[in-house]
């Protein structure tokens, strides 16, 4: 999930054209979402919240990335600027895709906390642990605190500048393996490759049955 989320940033961003932001030149696409999204209205964009008629606790960042790739289309149009140049309304839809990823987040991952709940499958004091490039931004770590807060749970992130992107984590690790000569394979014929390797049980369907709903939880 945390991959997915830093890449719909990112595309957001550069779709953005935020490289040409004064204040986020020298900033990466999730800094800069996170960055401008201080300065501009959440409400700005209609709120939207992917797979919401699935009662489950899969996530998909897709349909966001496409809807503000239309909303952005259209501000061009209303402005009259070509593809490339920087909104004058970019904090506002910067802040309005931040809050809709978090509230995506949010949603899912309050399902998931009542379903172990109602199985019985966590124990007393149970802690939320979220890391990874998602971890590193401010606003989603607001809203997850404020969501253990209300679930009575503790939520535990490292701190911020270890959560930078899980690809060039696991390529300087590759760096580092390399230079030490160490596990490097030289024949990878009998290496099995499985792009969609399950993590482990898939009980997407037994959360369904369930047909949890979600009671209100205040947004921040």
């Amino acid at each position: 999930m945390s991959f997915m989320i830093c890449f719909n940033m990112l595309q957001v961003s550069r779709r953005l054209s935020l490289i040409k932001h004064p204040e986020c030149s020298c900033m990466s696409g999730g800094q800069a979402i996170e960055h401008l999204a201080q300065f501009g209205d959440k409400t700005f964009c209609k709120q939207i919240l992917p797979l919401s008629k699935y009662q489950d606790c899969n996530f998909s960042f897709s349909g966001l990335q496409n809807y503000f790739n239309c909303v952005i289309q259209k501000m061009e149009d209303v402005e009259g600027i070509e593809n490339g140049a920087v909104l004058s309304c970019a904090a506002d839809i910067a802040a309005s895709f931040q809050h809709a990823v978090a509230h995506h987040i949010i949603k899912r991952t309050q399902r998931a906390i009542l379903f172990c709940k109602q199985e019985n499958i966590l124990p007393i004091n149970a802690s939320l642990v979220v890391s990874g490039g998602v971890a590193s931004n401010g606003y989603i770590r607001k809203m997850l605190q404020n969501l253990t807060d209300c679930m009575g749970m503790s939520l535990l992130c490292p701190p911020p500048q270890l959560c930078t992107d899980n690809g060039i984590m696991i390529a300087w690790n590759g760096i580092e393996r390399l230079r030490a000569g160490a596990g490097i394979l030289n024949d990878t014929f009998d290496i099995r490759y499985e792009p969609r390797a399950p993590l482990g049980t898939d009980i997407s369907e037994q959360v369904r049955k369930t047909a949890i709903k979600l009671p209100p939880l205040k947004i921040k």
